[in-house]
């Protein structure tokens, strides 16, 4: 096995965590689940043409915690200060197919191991300095970078098959060959072999060359162009340029945008507690409330009745599980940040398939959604979003709610109440308790935890539900694999690029939180990126739907639900086109009709 080096990093959800869910250009980057209510584009409230001028507010629940450099952010909430700022060379549209963005046009050599991308000319960074080819190398050669790990980086999936990738990222060589600048305008990126989800690996934000050429990457993290409102330089519609940290971020516009000026003058996220975002959108006082956890299901008629207020209903670009783990690093291992699967401790409590599958059964997901989603949400089997061609709903097994089954399971395991107390004990008649841990900061998932553990209790599996703890430190216990935790509430948020869900259920994945070891999964995950079959995308459904099988039949997580997203935002703010992904999509075309 190889061994990956981490240092201490995590995502909160795009949802309910964070996001190996990777960043989206801020000009824009269908499947199963329930009807959504389509966006409306220049819904009810046109009063007209664009016009300029304006500021809106936007309100988020939990403040950033500061880190607004696209290579080195872990959280969802920076992602909305990031995704006004700077941009990527492609984007998406809503059926996800990639779009010019700052490359204007791309070419593949003739085996696919290679990608030229015409770069847009007359693009300037937010202080006047020119993008060129030699920012898109300088990025990249970052993220490849001896030390980018170690620095907490967690985005080397899109660099990894890069051409002398392993060599350059060890330090074996100085020699970076994966892009190359041919004249300013022109970057090719050079792959080791054929690579089936190219147009995604060279899709990631671009940083400027001039602001970070000098600074160790170790110190990047840490740099005021990482950090300050003022130094964030991009390329992006906005500037970022003053914040009360904790409180409110604000964002004004770059007039010399490439795209041209944006309408509006300004965005300002504001910080508020979920509970009065219902009343803030009522008074007028925030004009959106959208990535990346929206408003409540419980709210949605009341602020479906106001006649100022529009509402986005959409599948949710992510899901909630709650894992199961299968095994713990050493504590030696946690503590270097070293992902060595051959060291991992077997969870004895959660080793038994028919355990885990008898808890699957247990847990009446659809019953969840009915209760705390108000239904607005959809149970799924498996770890890709629904909108992804690769979503296979049908084939893996579906775990309807059936407690007789799940007791059946439990009892020919050997897992069976022996002193009539209305616990199972294990197979060798010793307590048998499982943990459950939860973070807070989501409402409905701490509401789900209790009703989780009752579901459980009423199969005769004692649960051990623990006190909440705040994000950072659950994240921080989660990642350093505490060795009493056995499940684990959590929520992801995907990526659009593509299905691929090596990044989370990899082996040596860094968020496989739930140390799943399965060498199959890890075949077929490469399998389904080996040319030249994997350039067939039917060839890859048929792949991913085996996987997907087999991650429902060992189950390192249960999968809860798909949440709808549920966003809204006052009619007087026009030009809003969300994306399956993003509300944020061109900001730059957002304007607001006169009061």
């Amino acid at each position: 096995m190889n061994v990956l080096k981490i240092r201490k990093h995590w995502l909160l959800m795009l949802i309910f965590v964070l996001l190996l869910g990777m960043l989206a250009a801020c000009s824009g980057d269908a499947g199963e689940g329930d009807e959504t209510e389509q966006p409306q584009g220049e819904g009810e409230g046109t009063t007209g043409e664009p016009q300029m001028g304006g500021s809106i507010i936007g309100a988020i629940d939990t403040a950033p915690t500061g880190q607004f450099n696209p290579i080195f952010y872990t959280e969802a909430y920076e992602a909305n200060i990031i995704s006004f700022v700077f941009e990527s060379l492609l984007t998406q549209n809503e059926k996800l197919e990639y779009e010019p963005n700052l490359a204007k046009s791309w070419e593949f050599n003739e085996d696919q191991t290679a990608i030229t991308l015409e770069l847009e000319q007359g693009v300037k960074w937010h202080d006047g300095e020119e993008f060129t080819a030699e920012d898109v190398v300088f990025t990249y050669k970052t993220l490849s970078s001896p030390g980018y790990v170690e620095a907490g980086g967690v985005r080397t999936d899109y660099v990894e098959r890069l051409l002398g990738y392993e060599e350059f990222s060890t330090g074996a060589t100085d020699e970076f060959q994966g892009v190359t600048a041919d004249g300013d305008y022109t970057v090719t990126f050079h792959f080791a072999q054929p690579n089936v989800t190219a147009l995604k690996d060279v899709n990631f934000p671009i940083i400027p060359e001039h602001i970070f050429k000098d600074i160790p990457v170790a110190e990047i993290p840490e740099a005021g162009a990482s950090l300050k409102p003022g130094e964030l330089i991009g390329t992006g519609p906005f500037k970022f340029t003053e914040m009360i940290e904790g409180e409110q971020y604000v964002l004004e516009k770059h007039a010399e945008y490439w795209k041209g000026e944006p309408y509006l003058d300004s965005i300002t996220w504001k910080v508020v507690d979920q509970a009065v975002i219902l009343g803030l959108l009522e008074t007028g006082e925030v004009d959106f409330v959208a990535d990346p956890n929206g408003f409540q299901p419980a709210d949605f008629e009341t602020i479906d009745a106001m006649e100022h207020i529009e509402i986005i209903e959409q599948p949710d670009f992510g899901y909630q599980l709650m894992g199961m783990i299968h095994n713990h690093r050493t504590p030696e291992d946690a503590q270097a940040g070293v992902i060595n699967p051959d060291n991992w401790v077997p969870n004895e409590d959660l080793q038994s398939k028919e355990v885990r599958q008898a808890i699957a059964y247990a847990v009446d997901r659809q019953g969840i959604i009915d209760g705390i989603l108000y239904g607005r949400g959809s149970v799924i089997n498996a770890p890709i979003a629904t909108q992804f061609w690769a979503y296979d709903g049908e084939n893996p097994n579906q775990y309807p709610f059936d407690p007789e089954k799940a007791k059946e399971l439990l009892d020919s395991a050997g897992y069976k109440d022996v002193n009539g107390d209305g616990f199972r004990e294990d197979p060798n008649g010793e307590e048998w308790v499982l943990t459950l841990n939860y973070p807070t900061g989501n409402q409905l998932r701490e509401r789900s935890a209790p009703i989780i553990k009752e579901m459980l209790e009423a199969v005769g599996i004692k649960i051990d539900l623990r006190q909440p703890m705040e994000f950072a430190a659950y994240a921080d216990a989660l990642e350093k694999d505490n060795e009493d935790w056995d499940l684990y509430l959590l929520g992801w948020s995907l990526g659009s690029g593509d299905p691929d869900p090596s990044g989370l259920w990899g082996i040596e994945a860094g968020y496989n939180y739930s140390r799943w070891n399965n060498p199959e999964s890890d075949e077929l995950l490469q399998k389904a990126l080996t040319p030249p079959d994997a350039f067939d995308q039917e060839y890859r459904k048929q792949v991913y739907s085996d996987w997907q099988v087999l991650y429902q039949d060992d189950l390192p997580a249960l999968i809860l639900y798909a949440q709808n997203s549920l966003w809204a935002y006052n009619k007087r703010l026009q030009g809003i086109e969300v994306l399956p992904t993003s509300f944020i999509n061109d900001p730059h075309l957002w304007w607001v009709s006169g009061e």
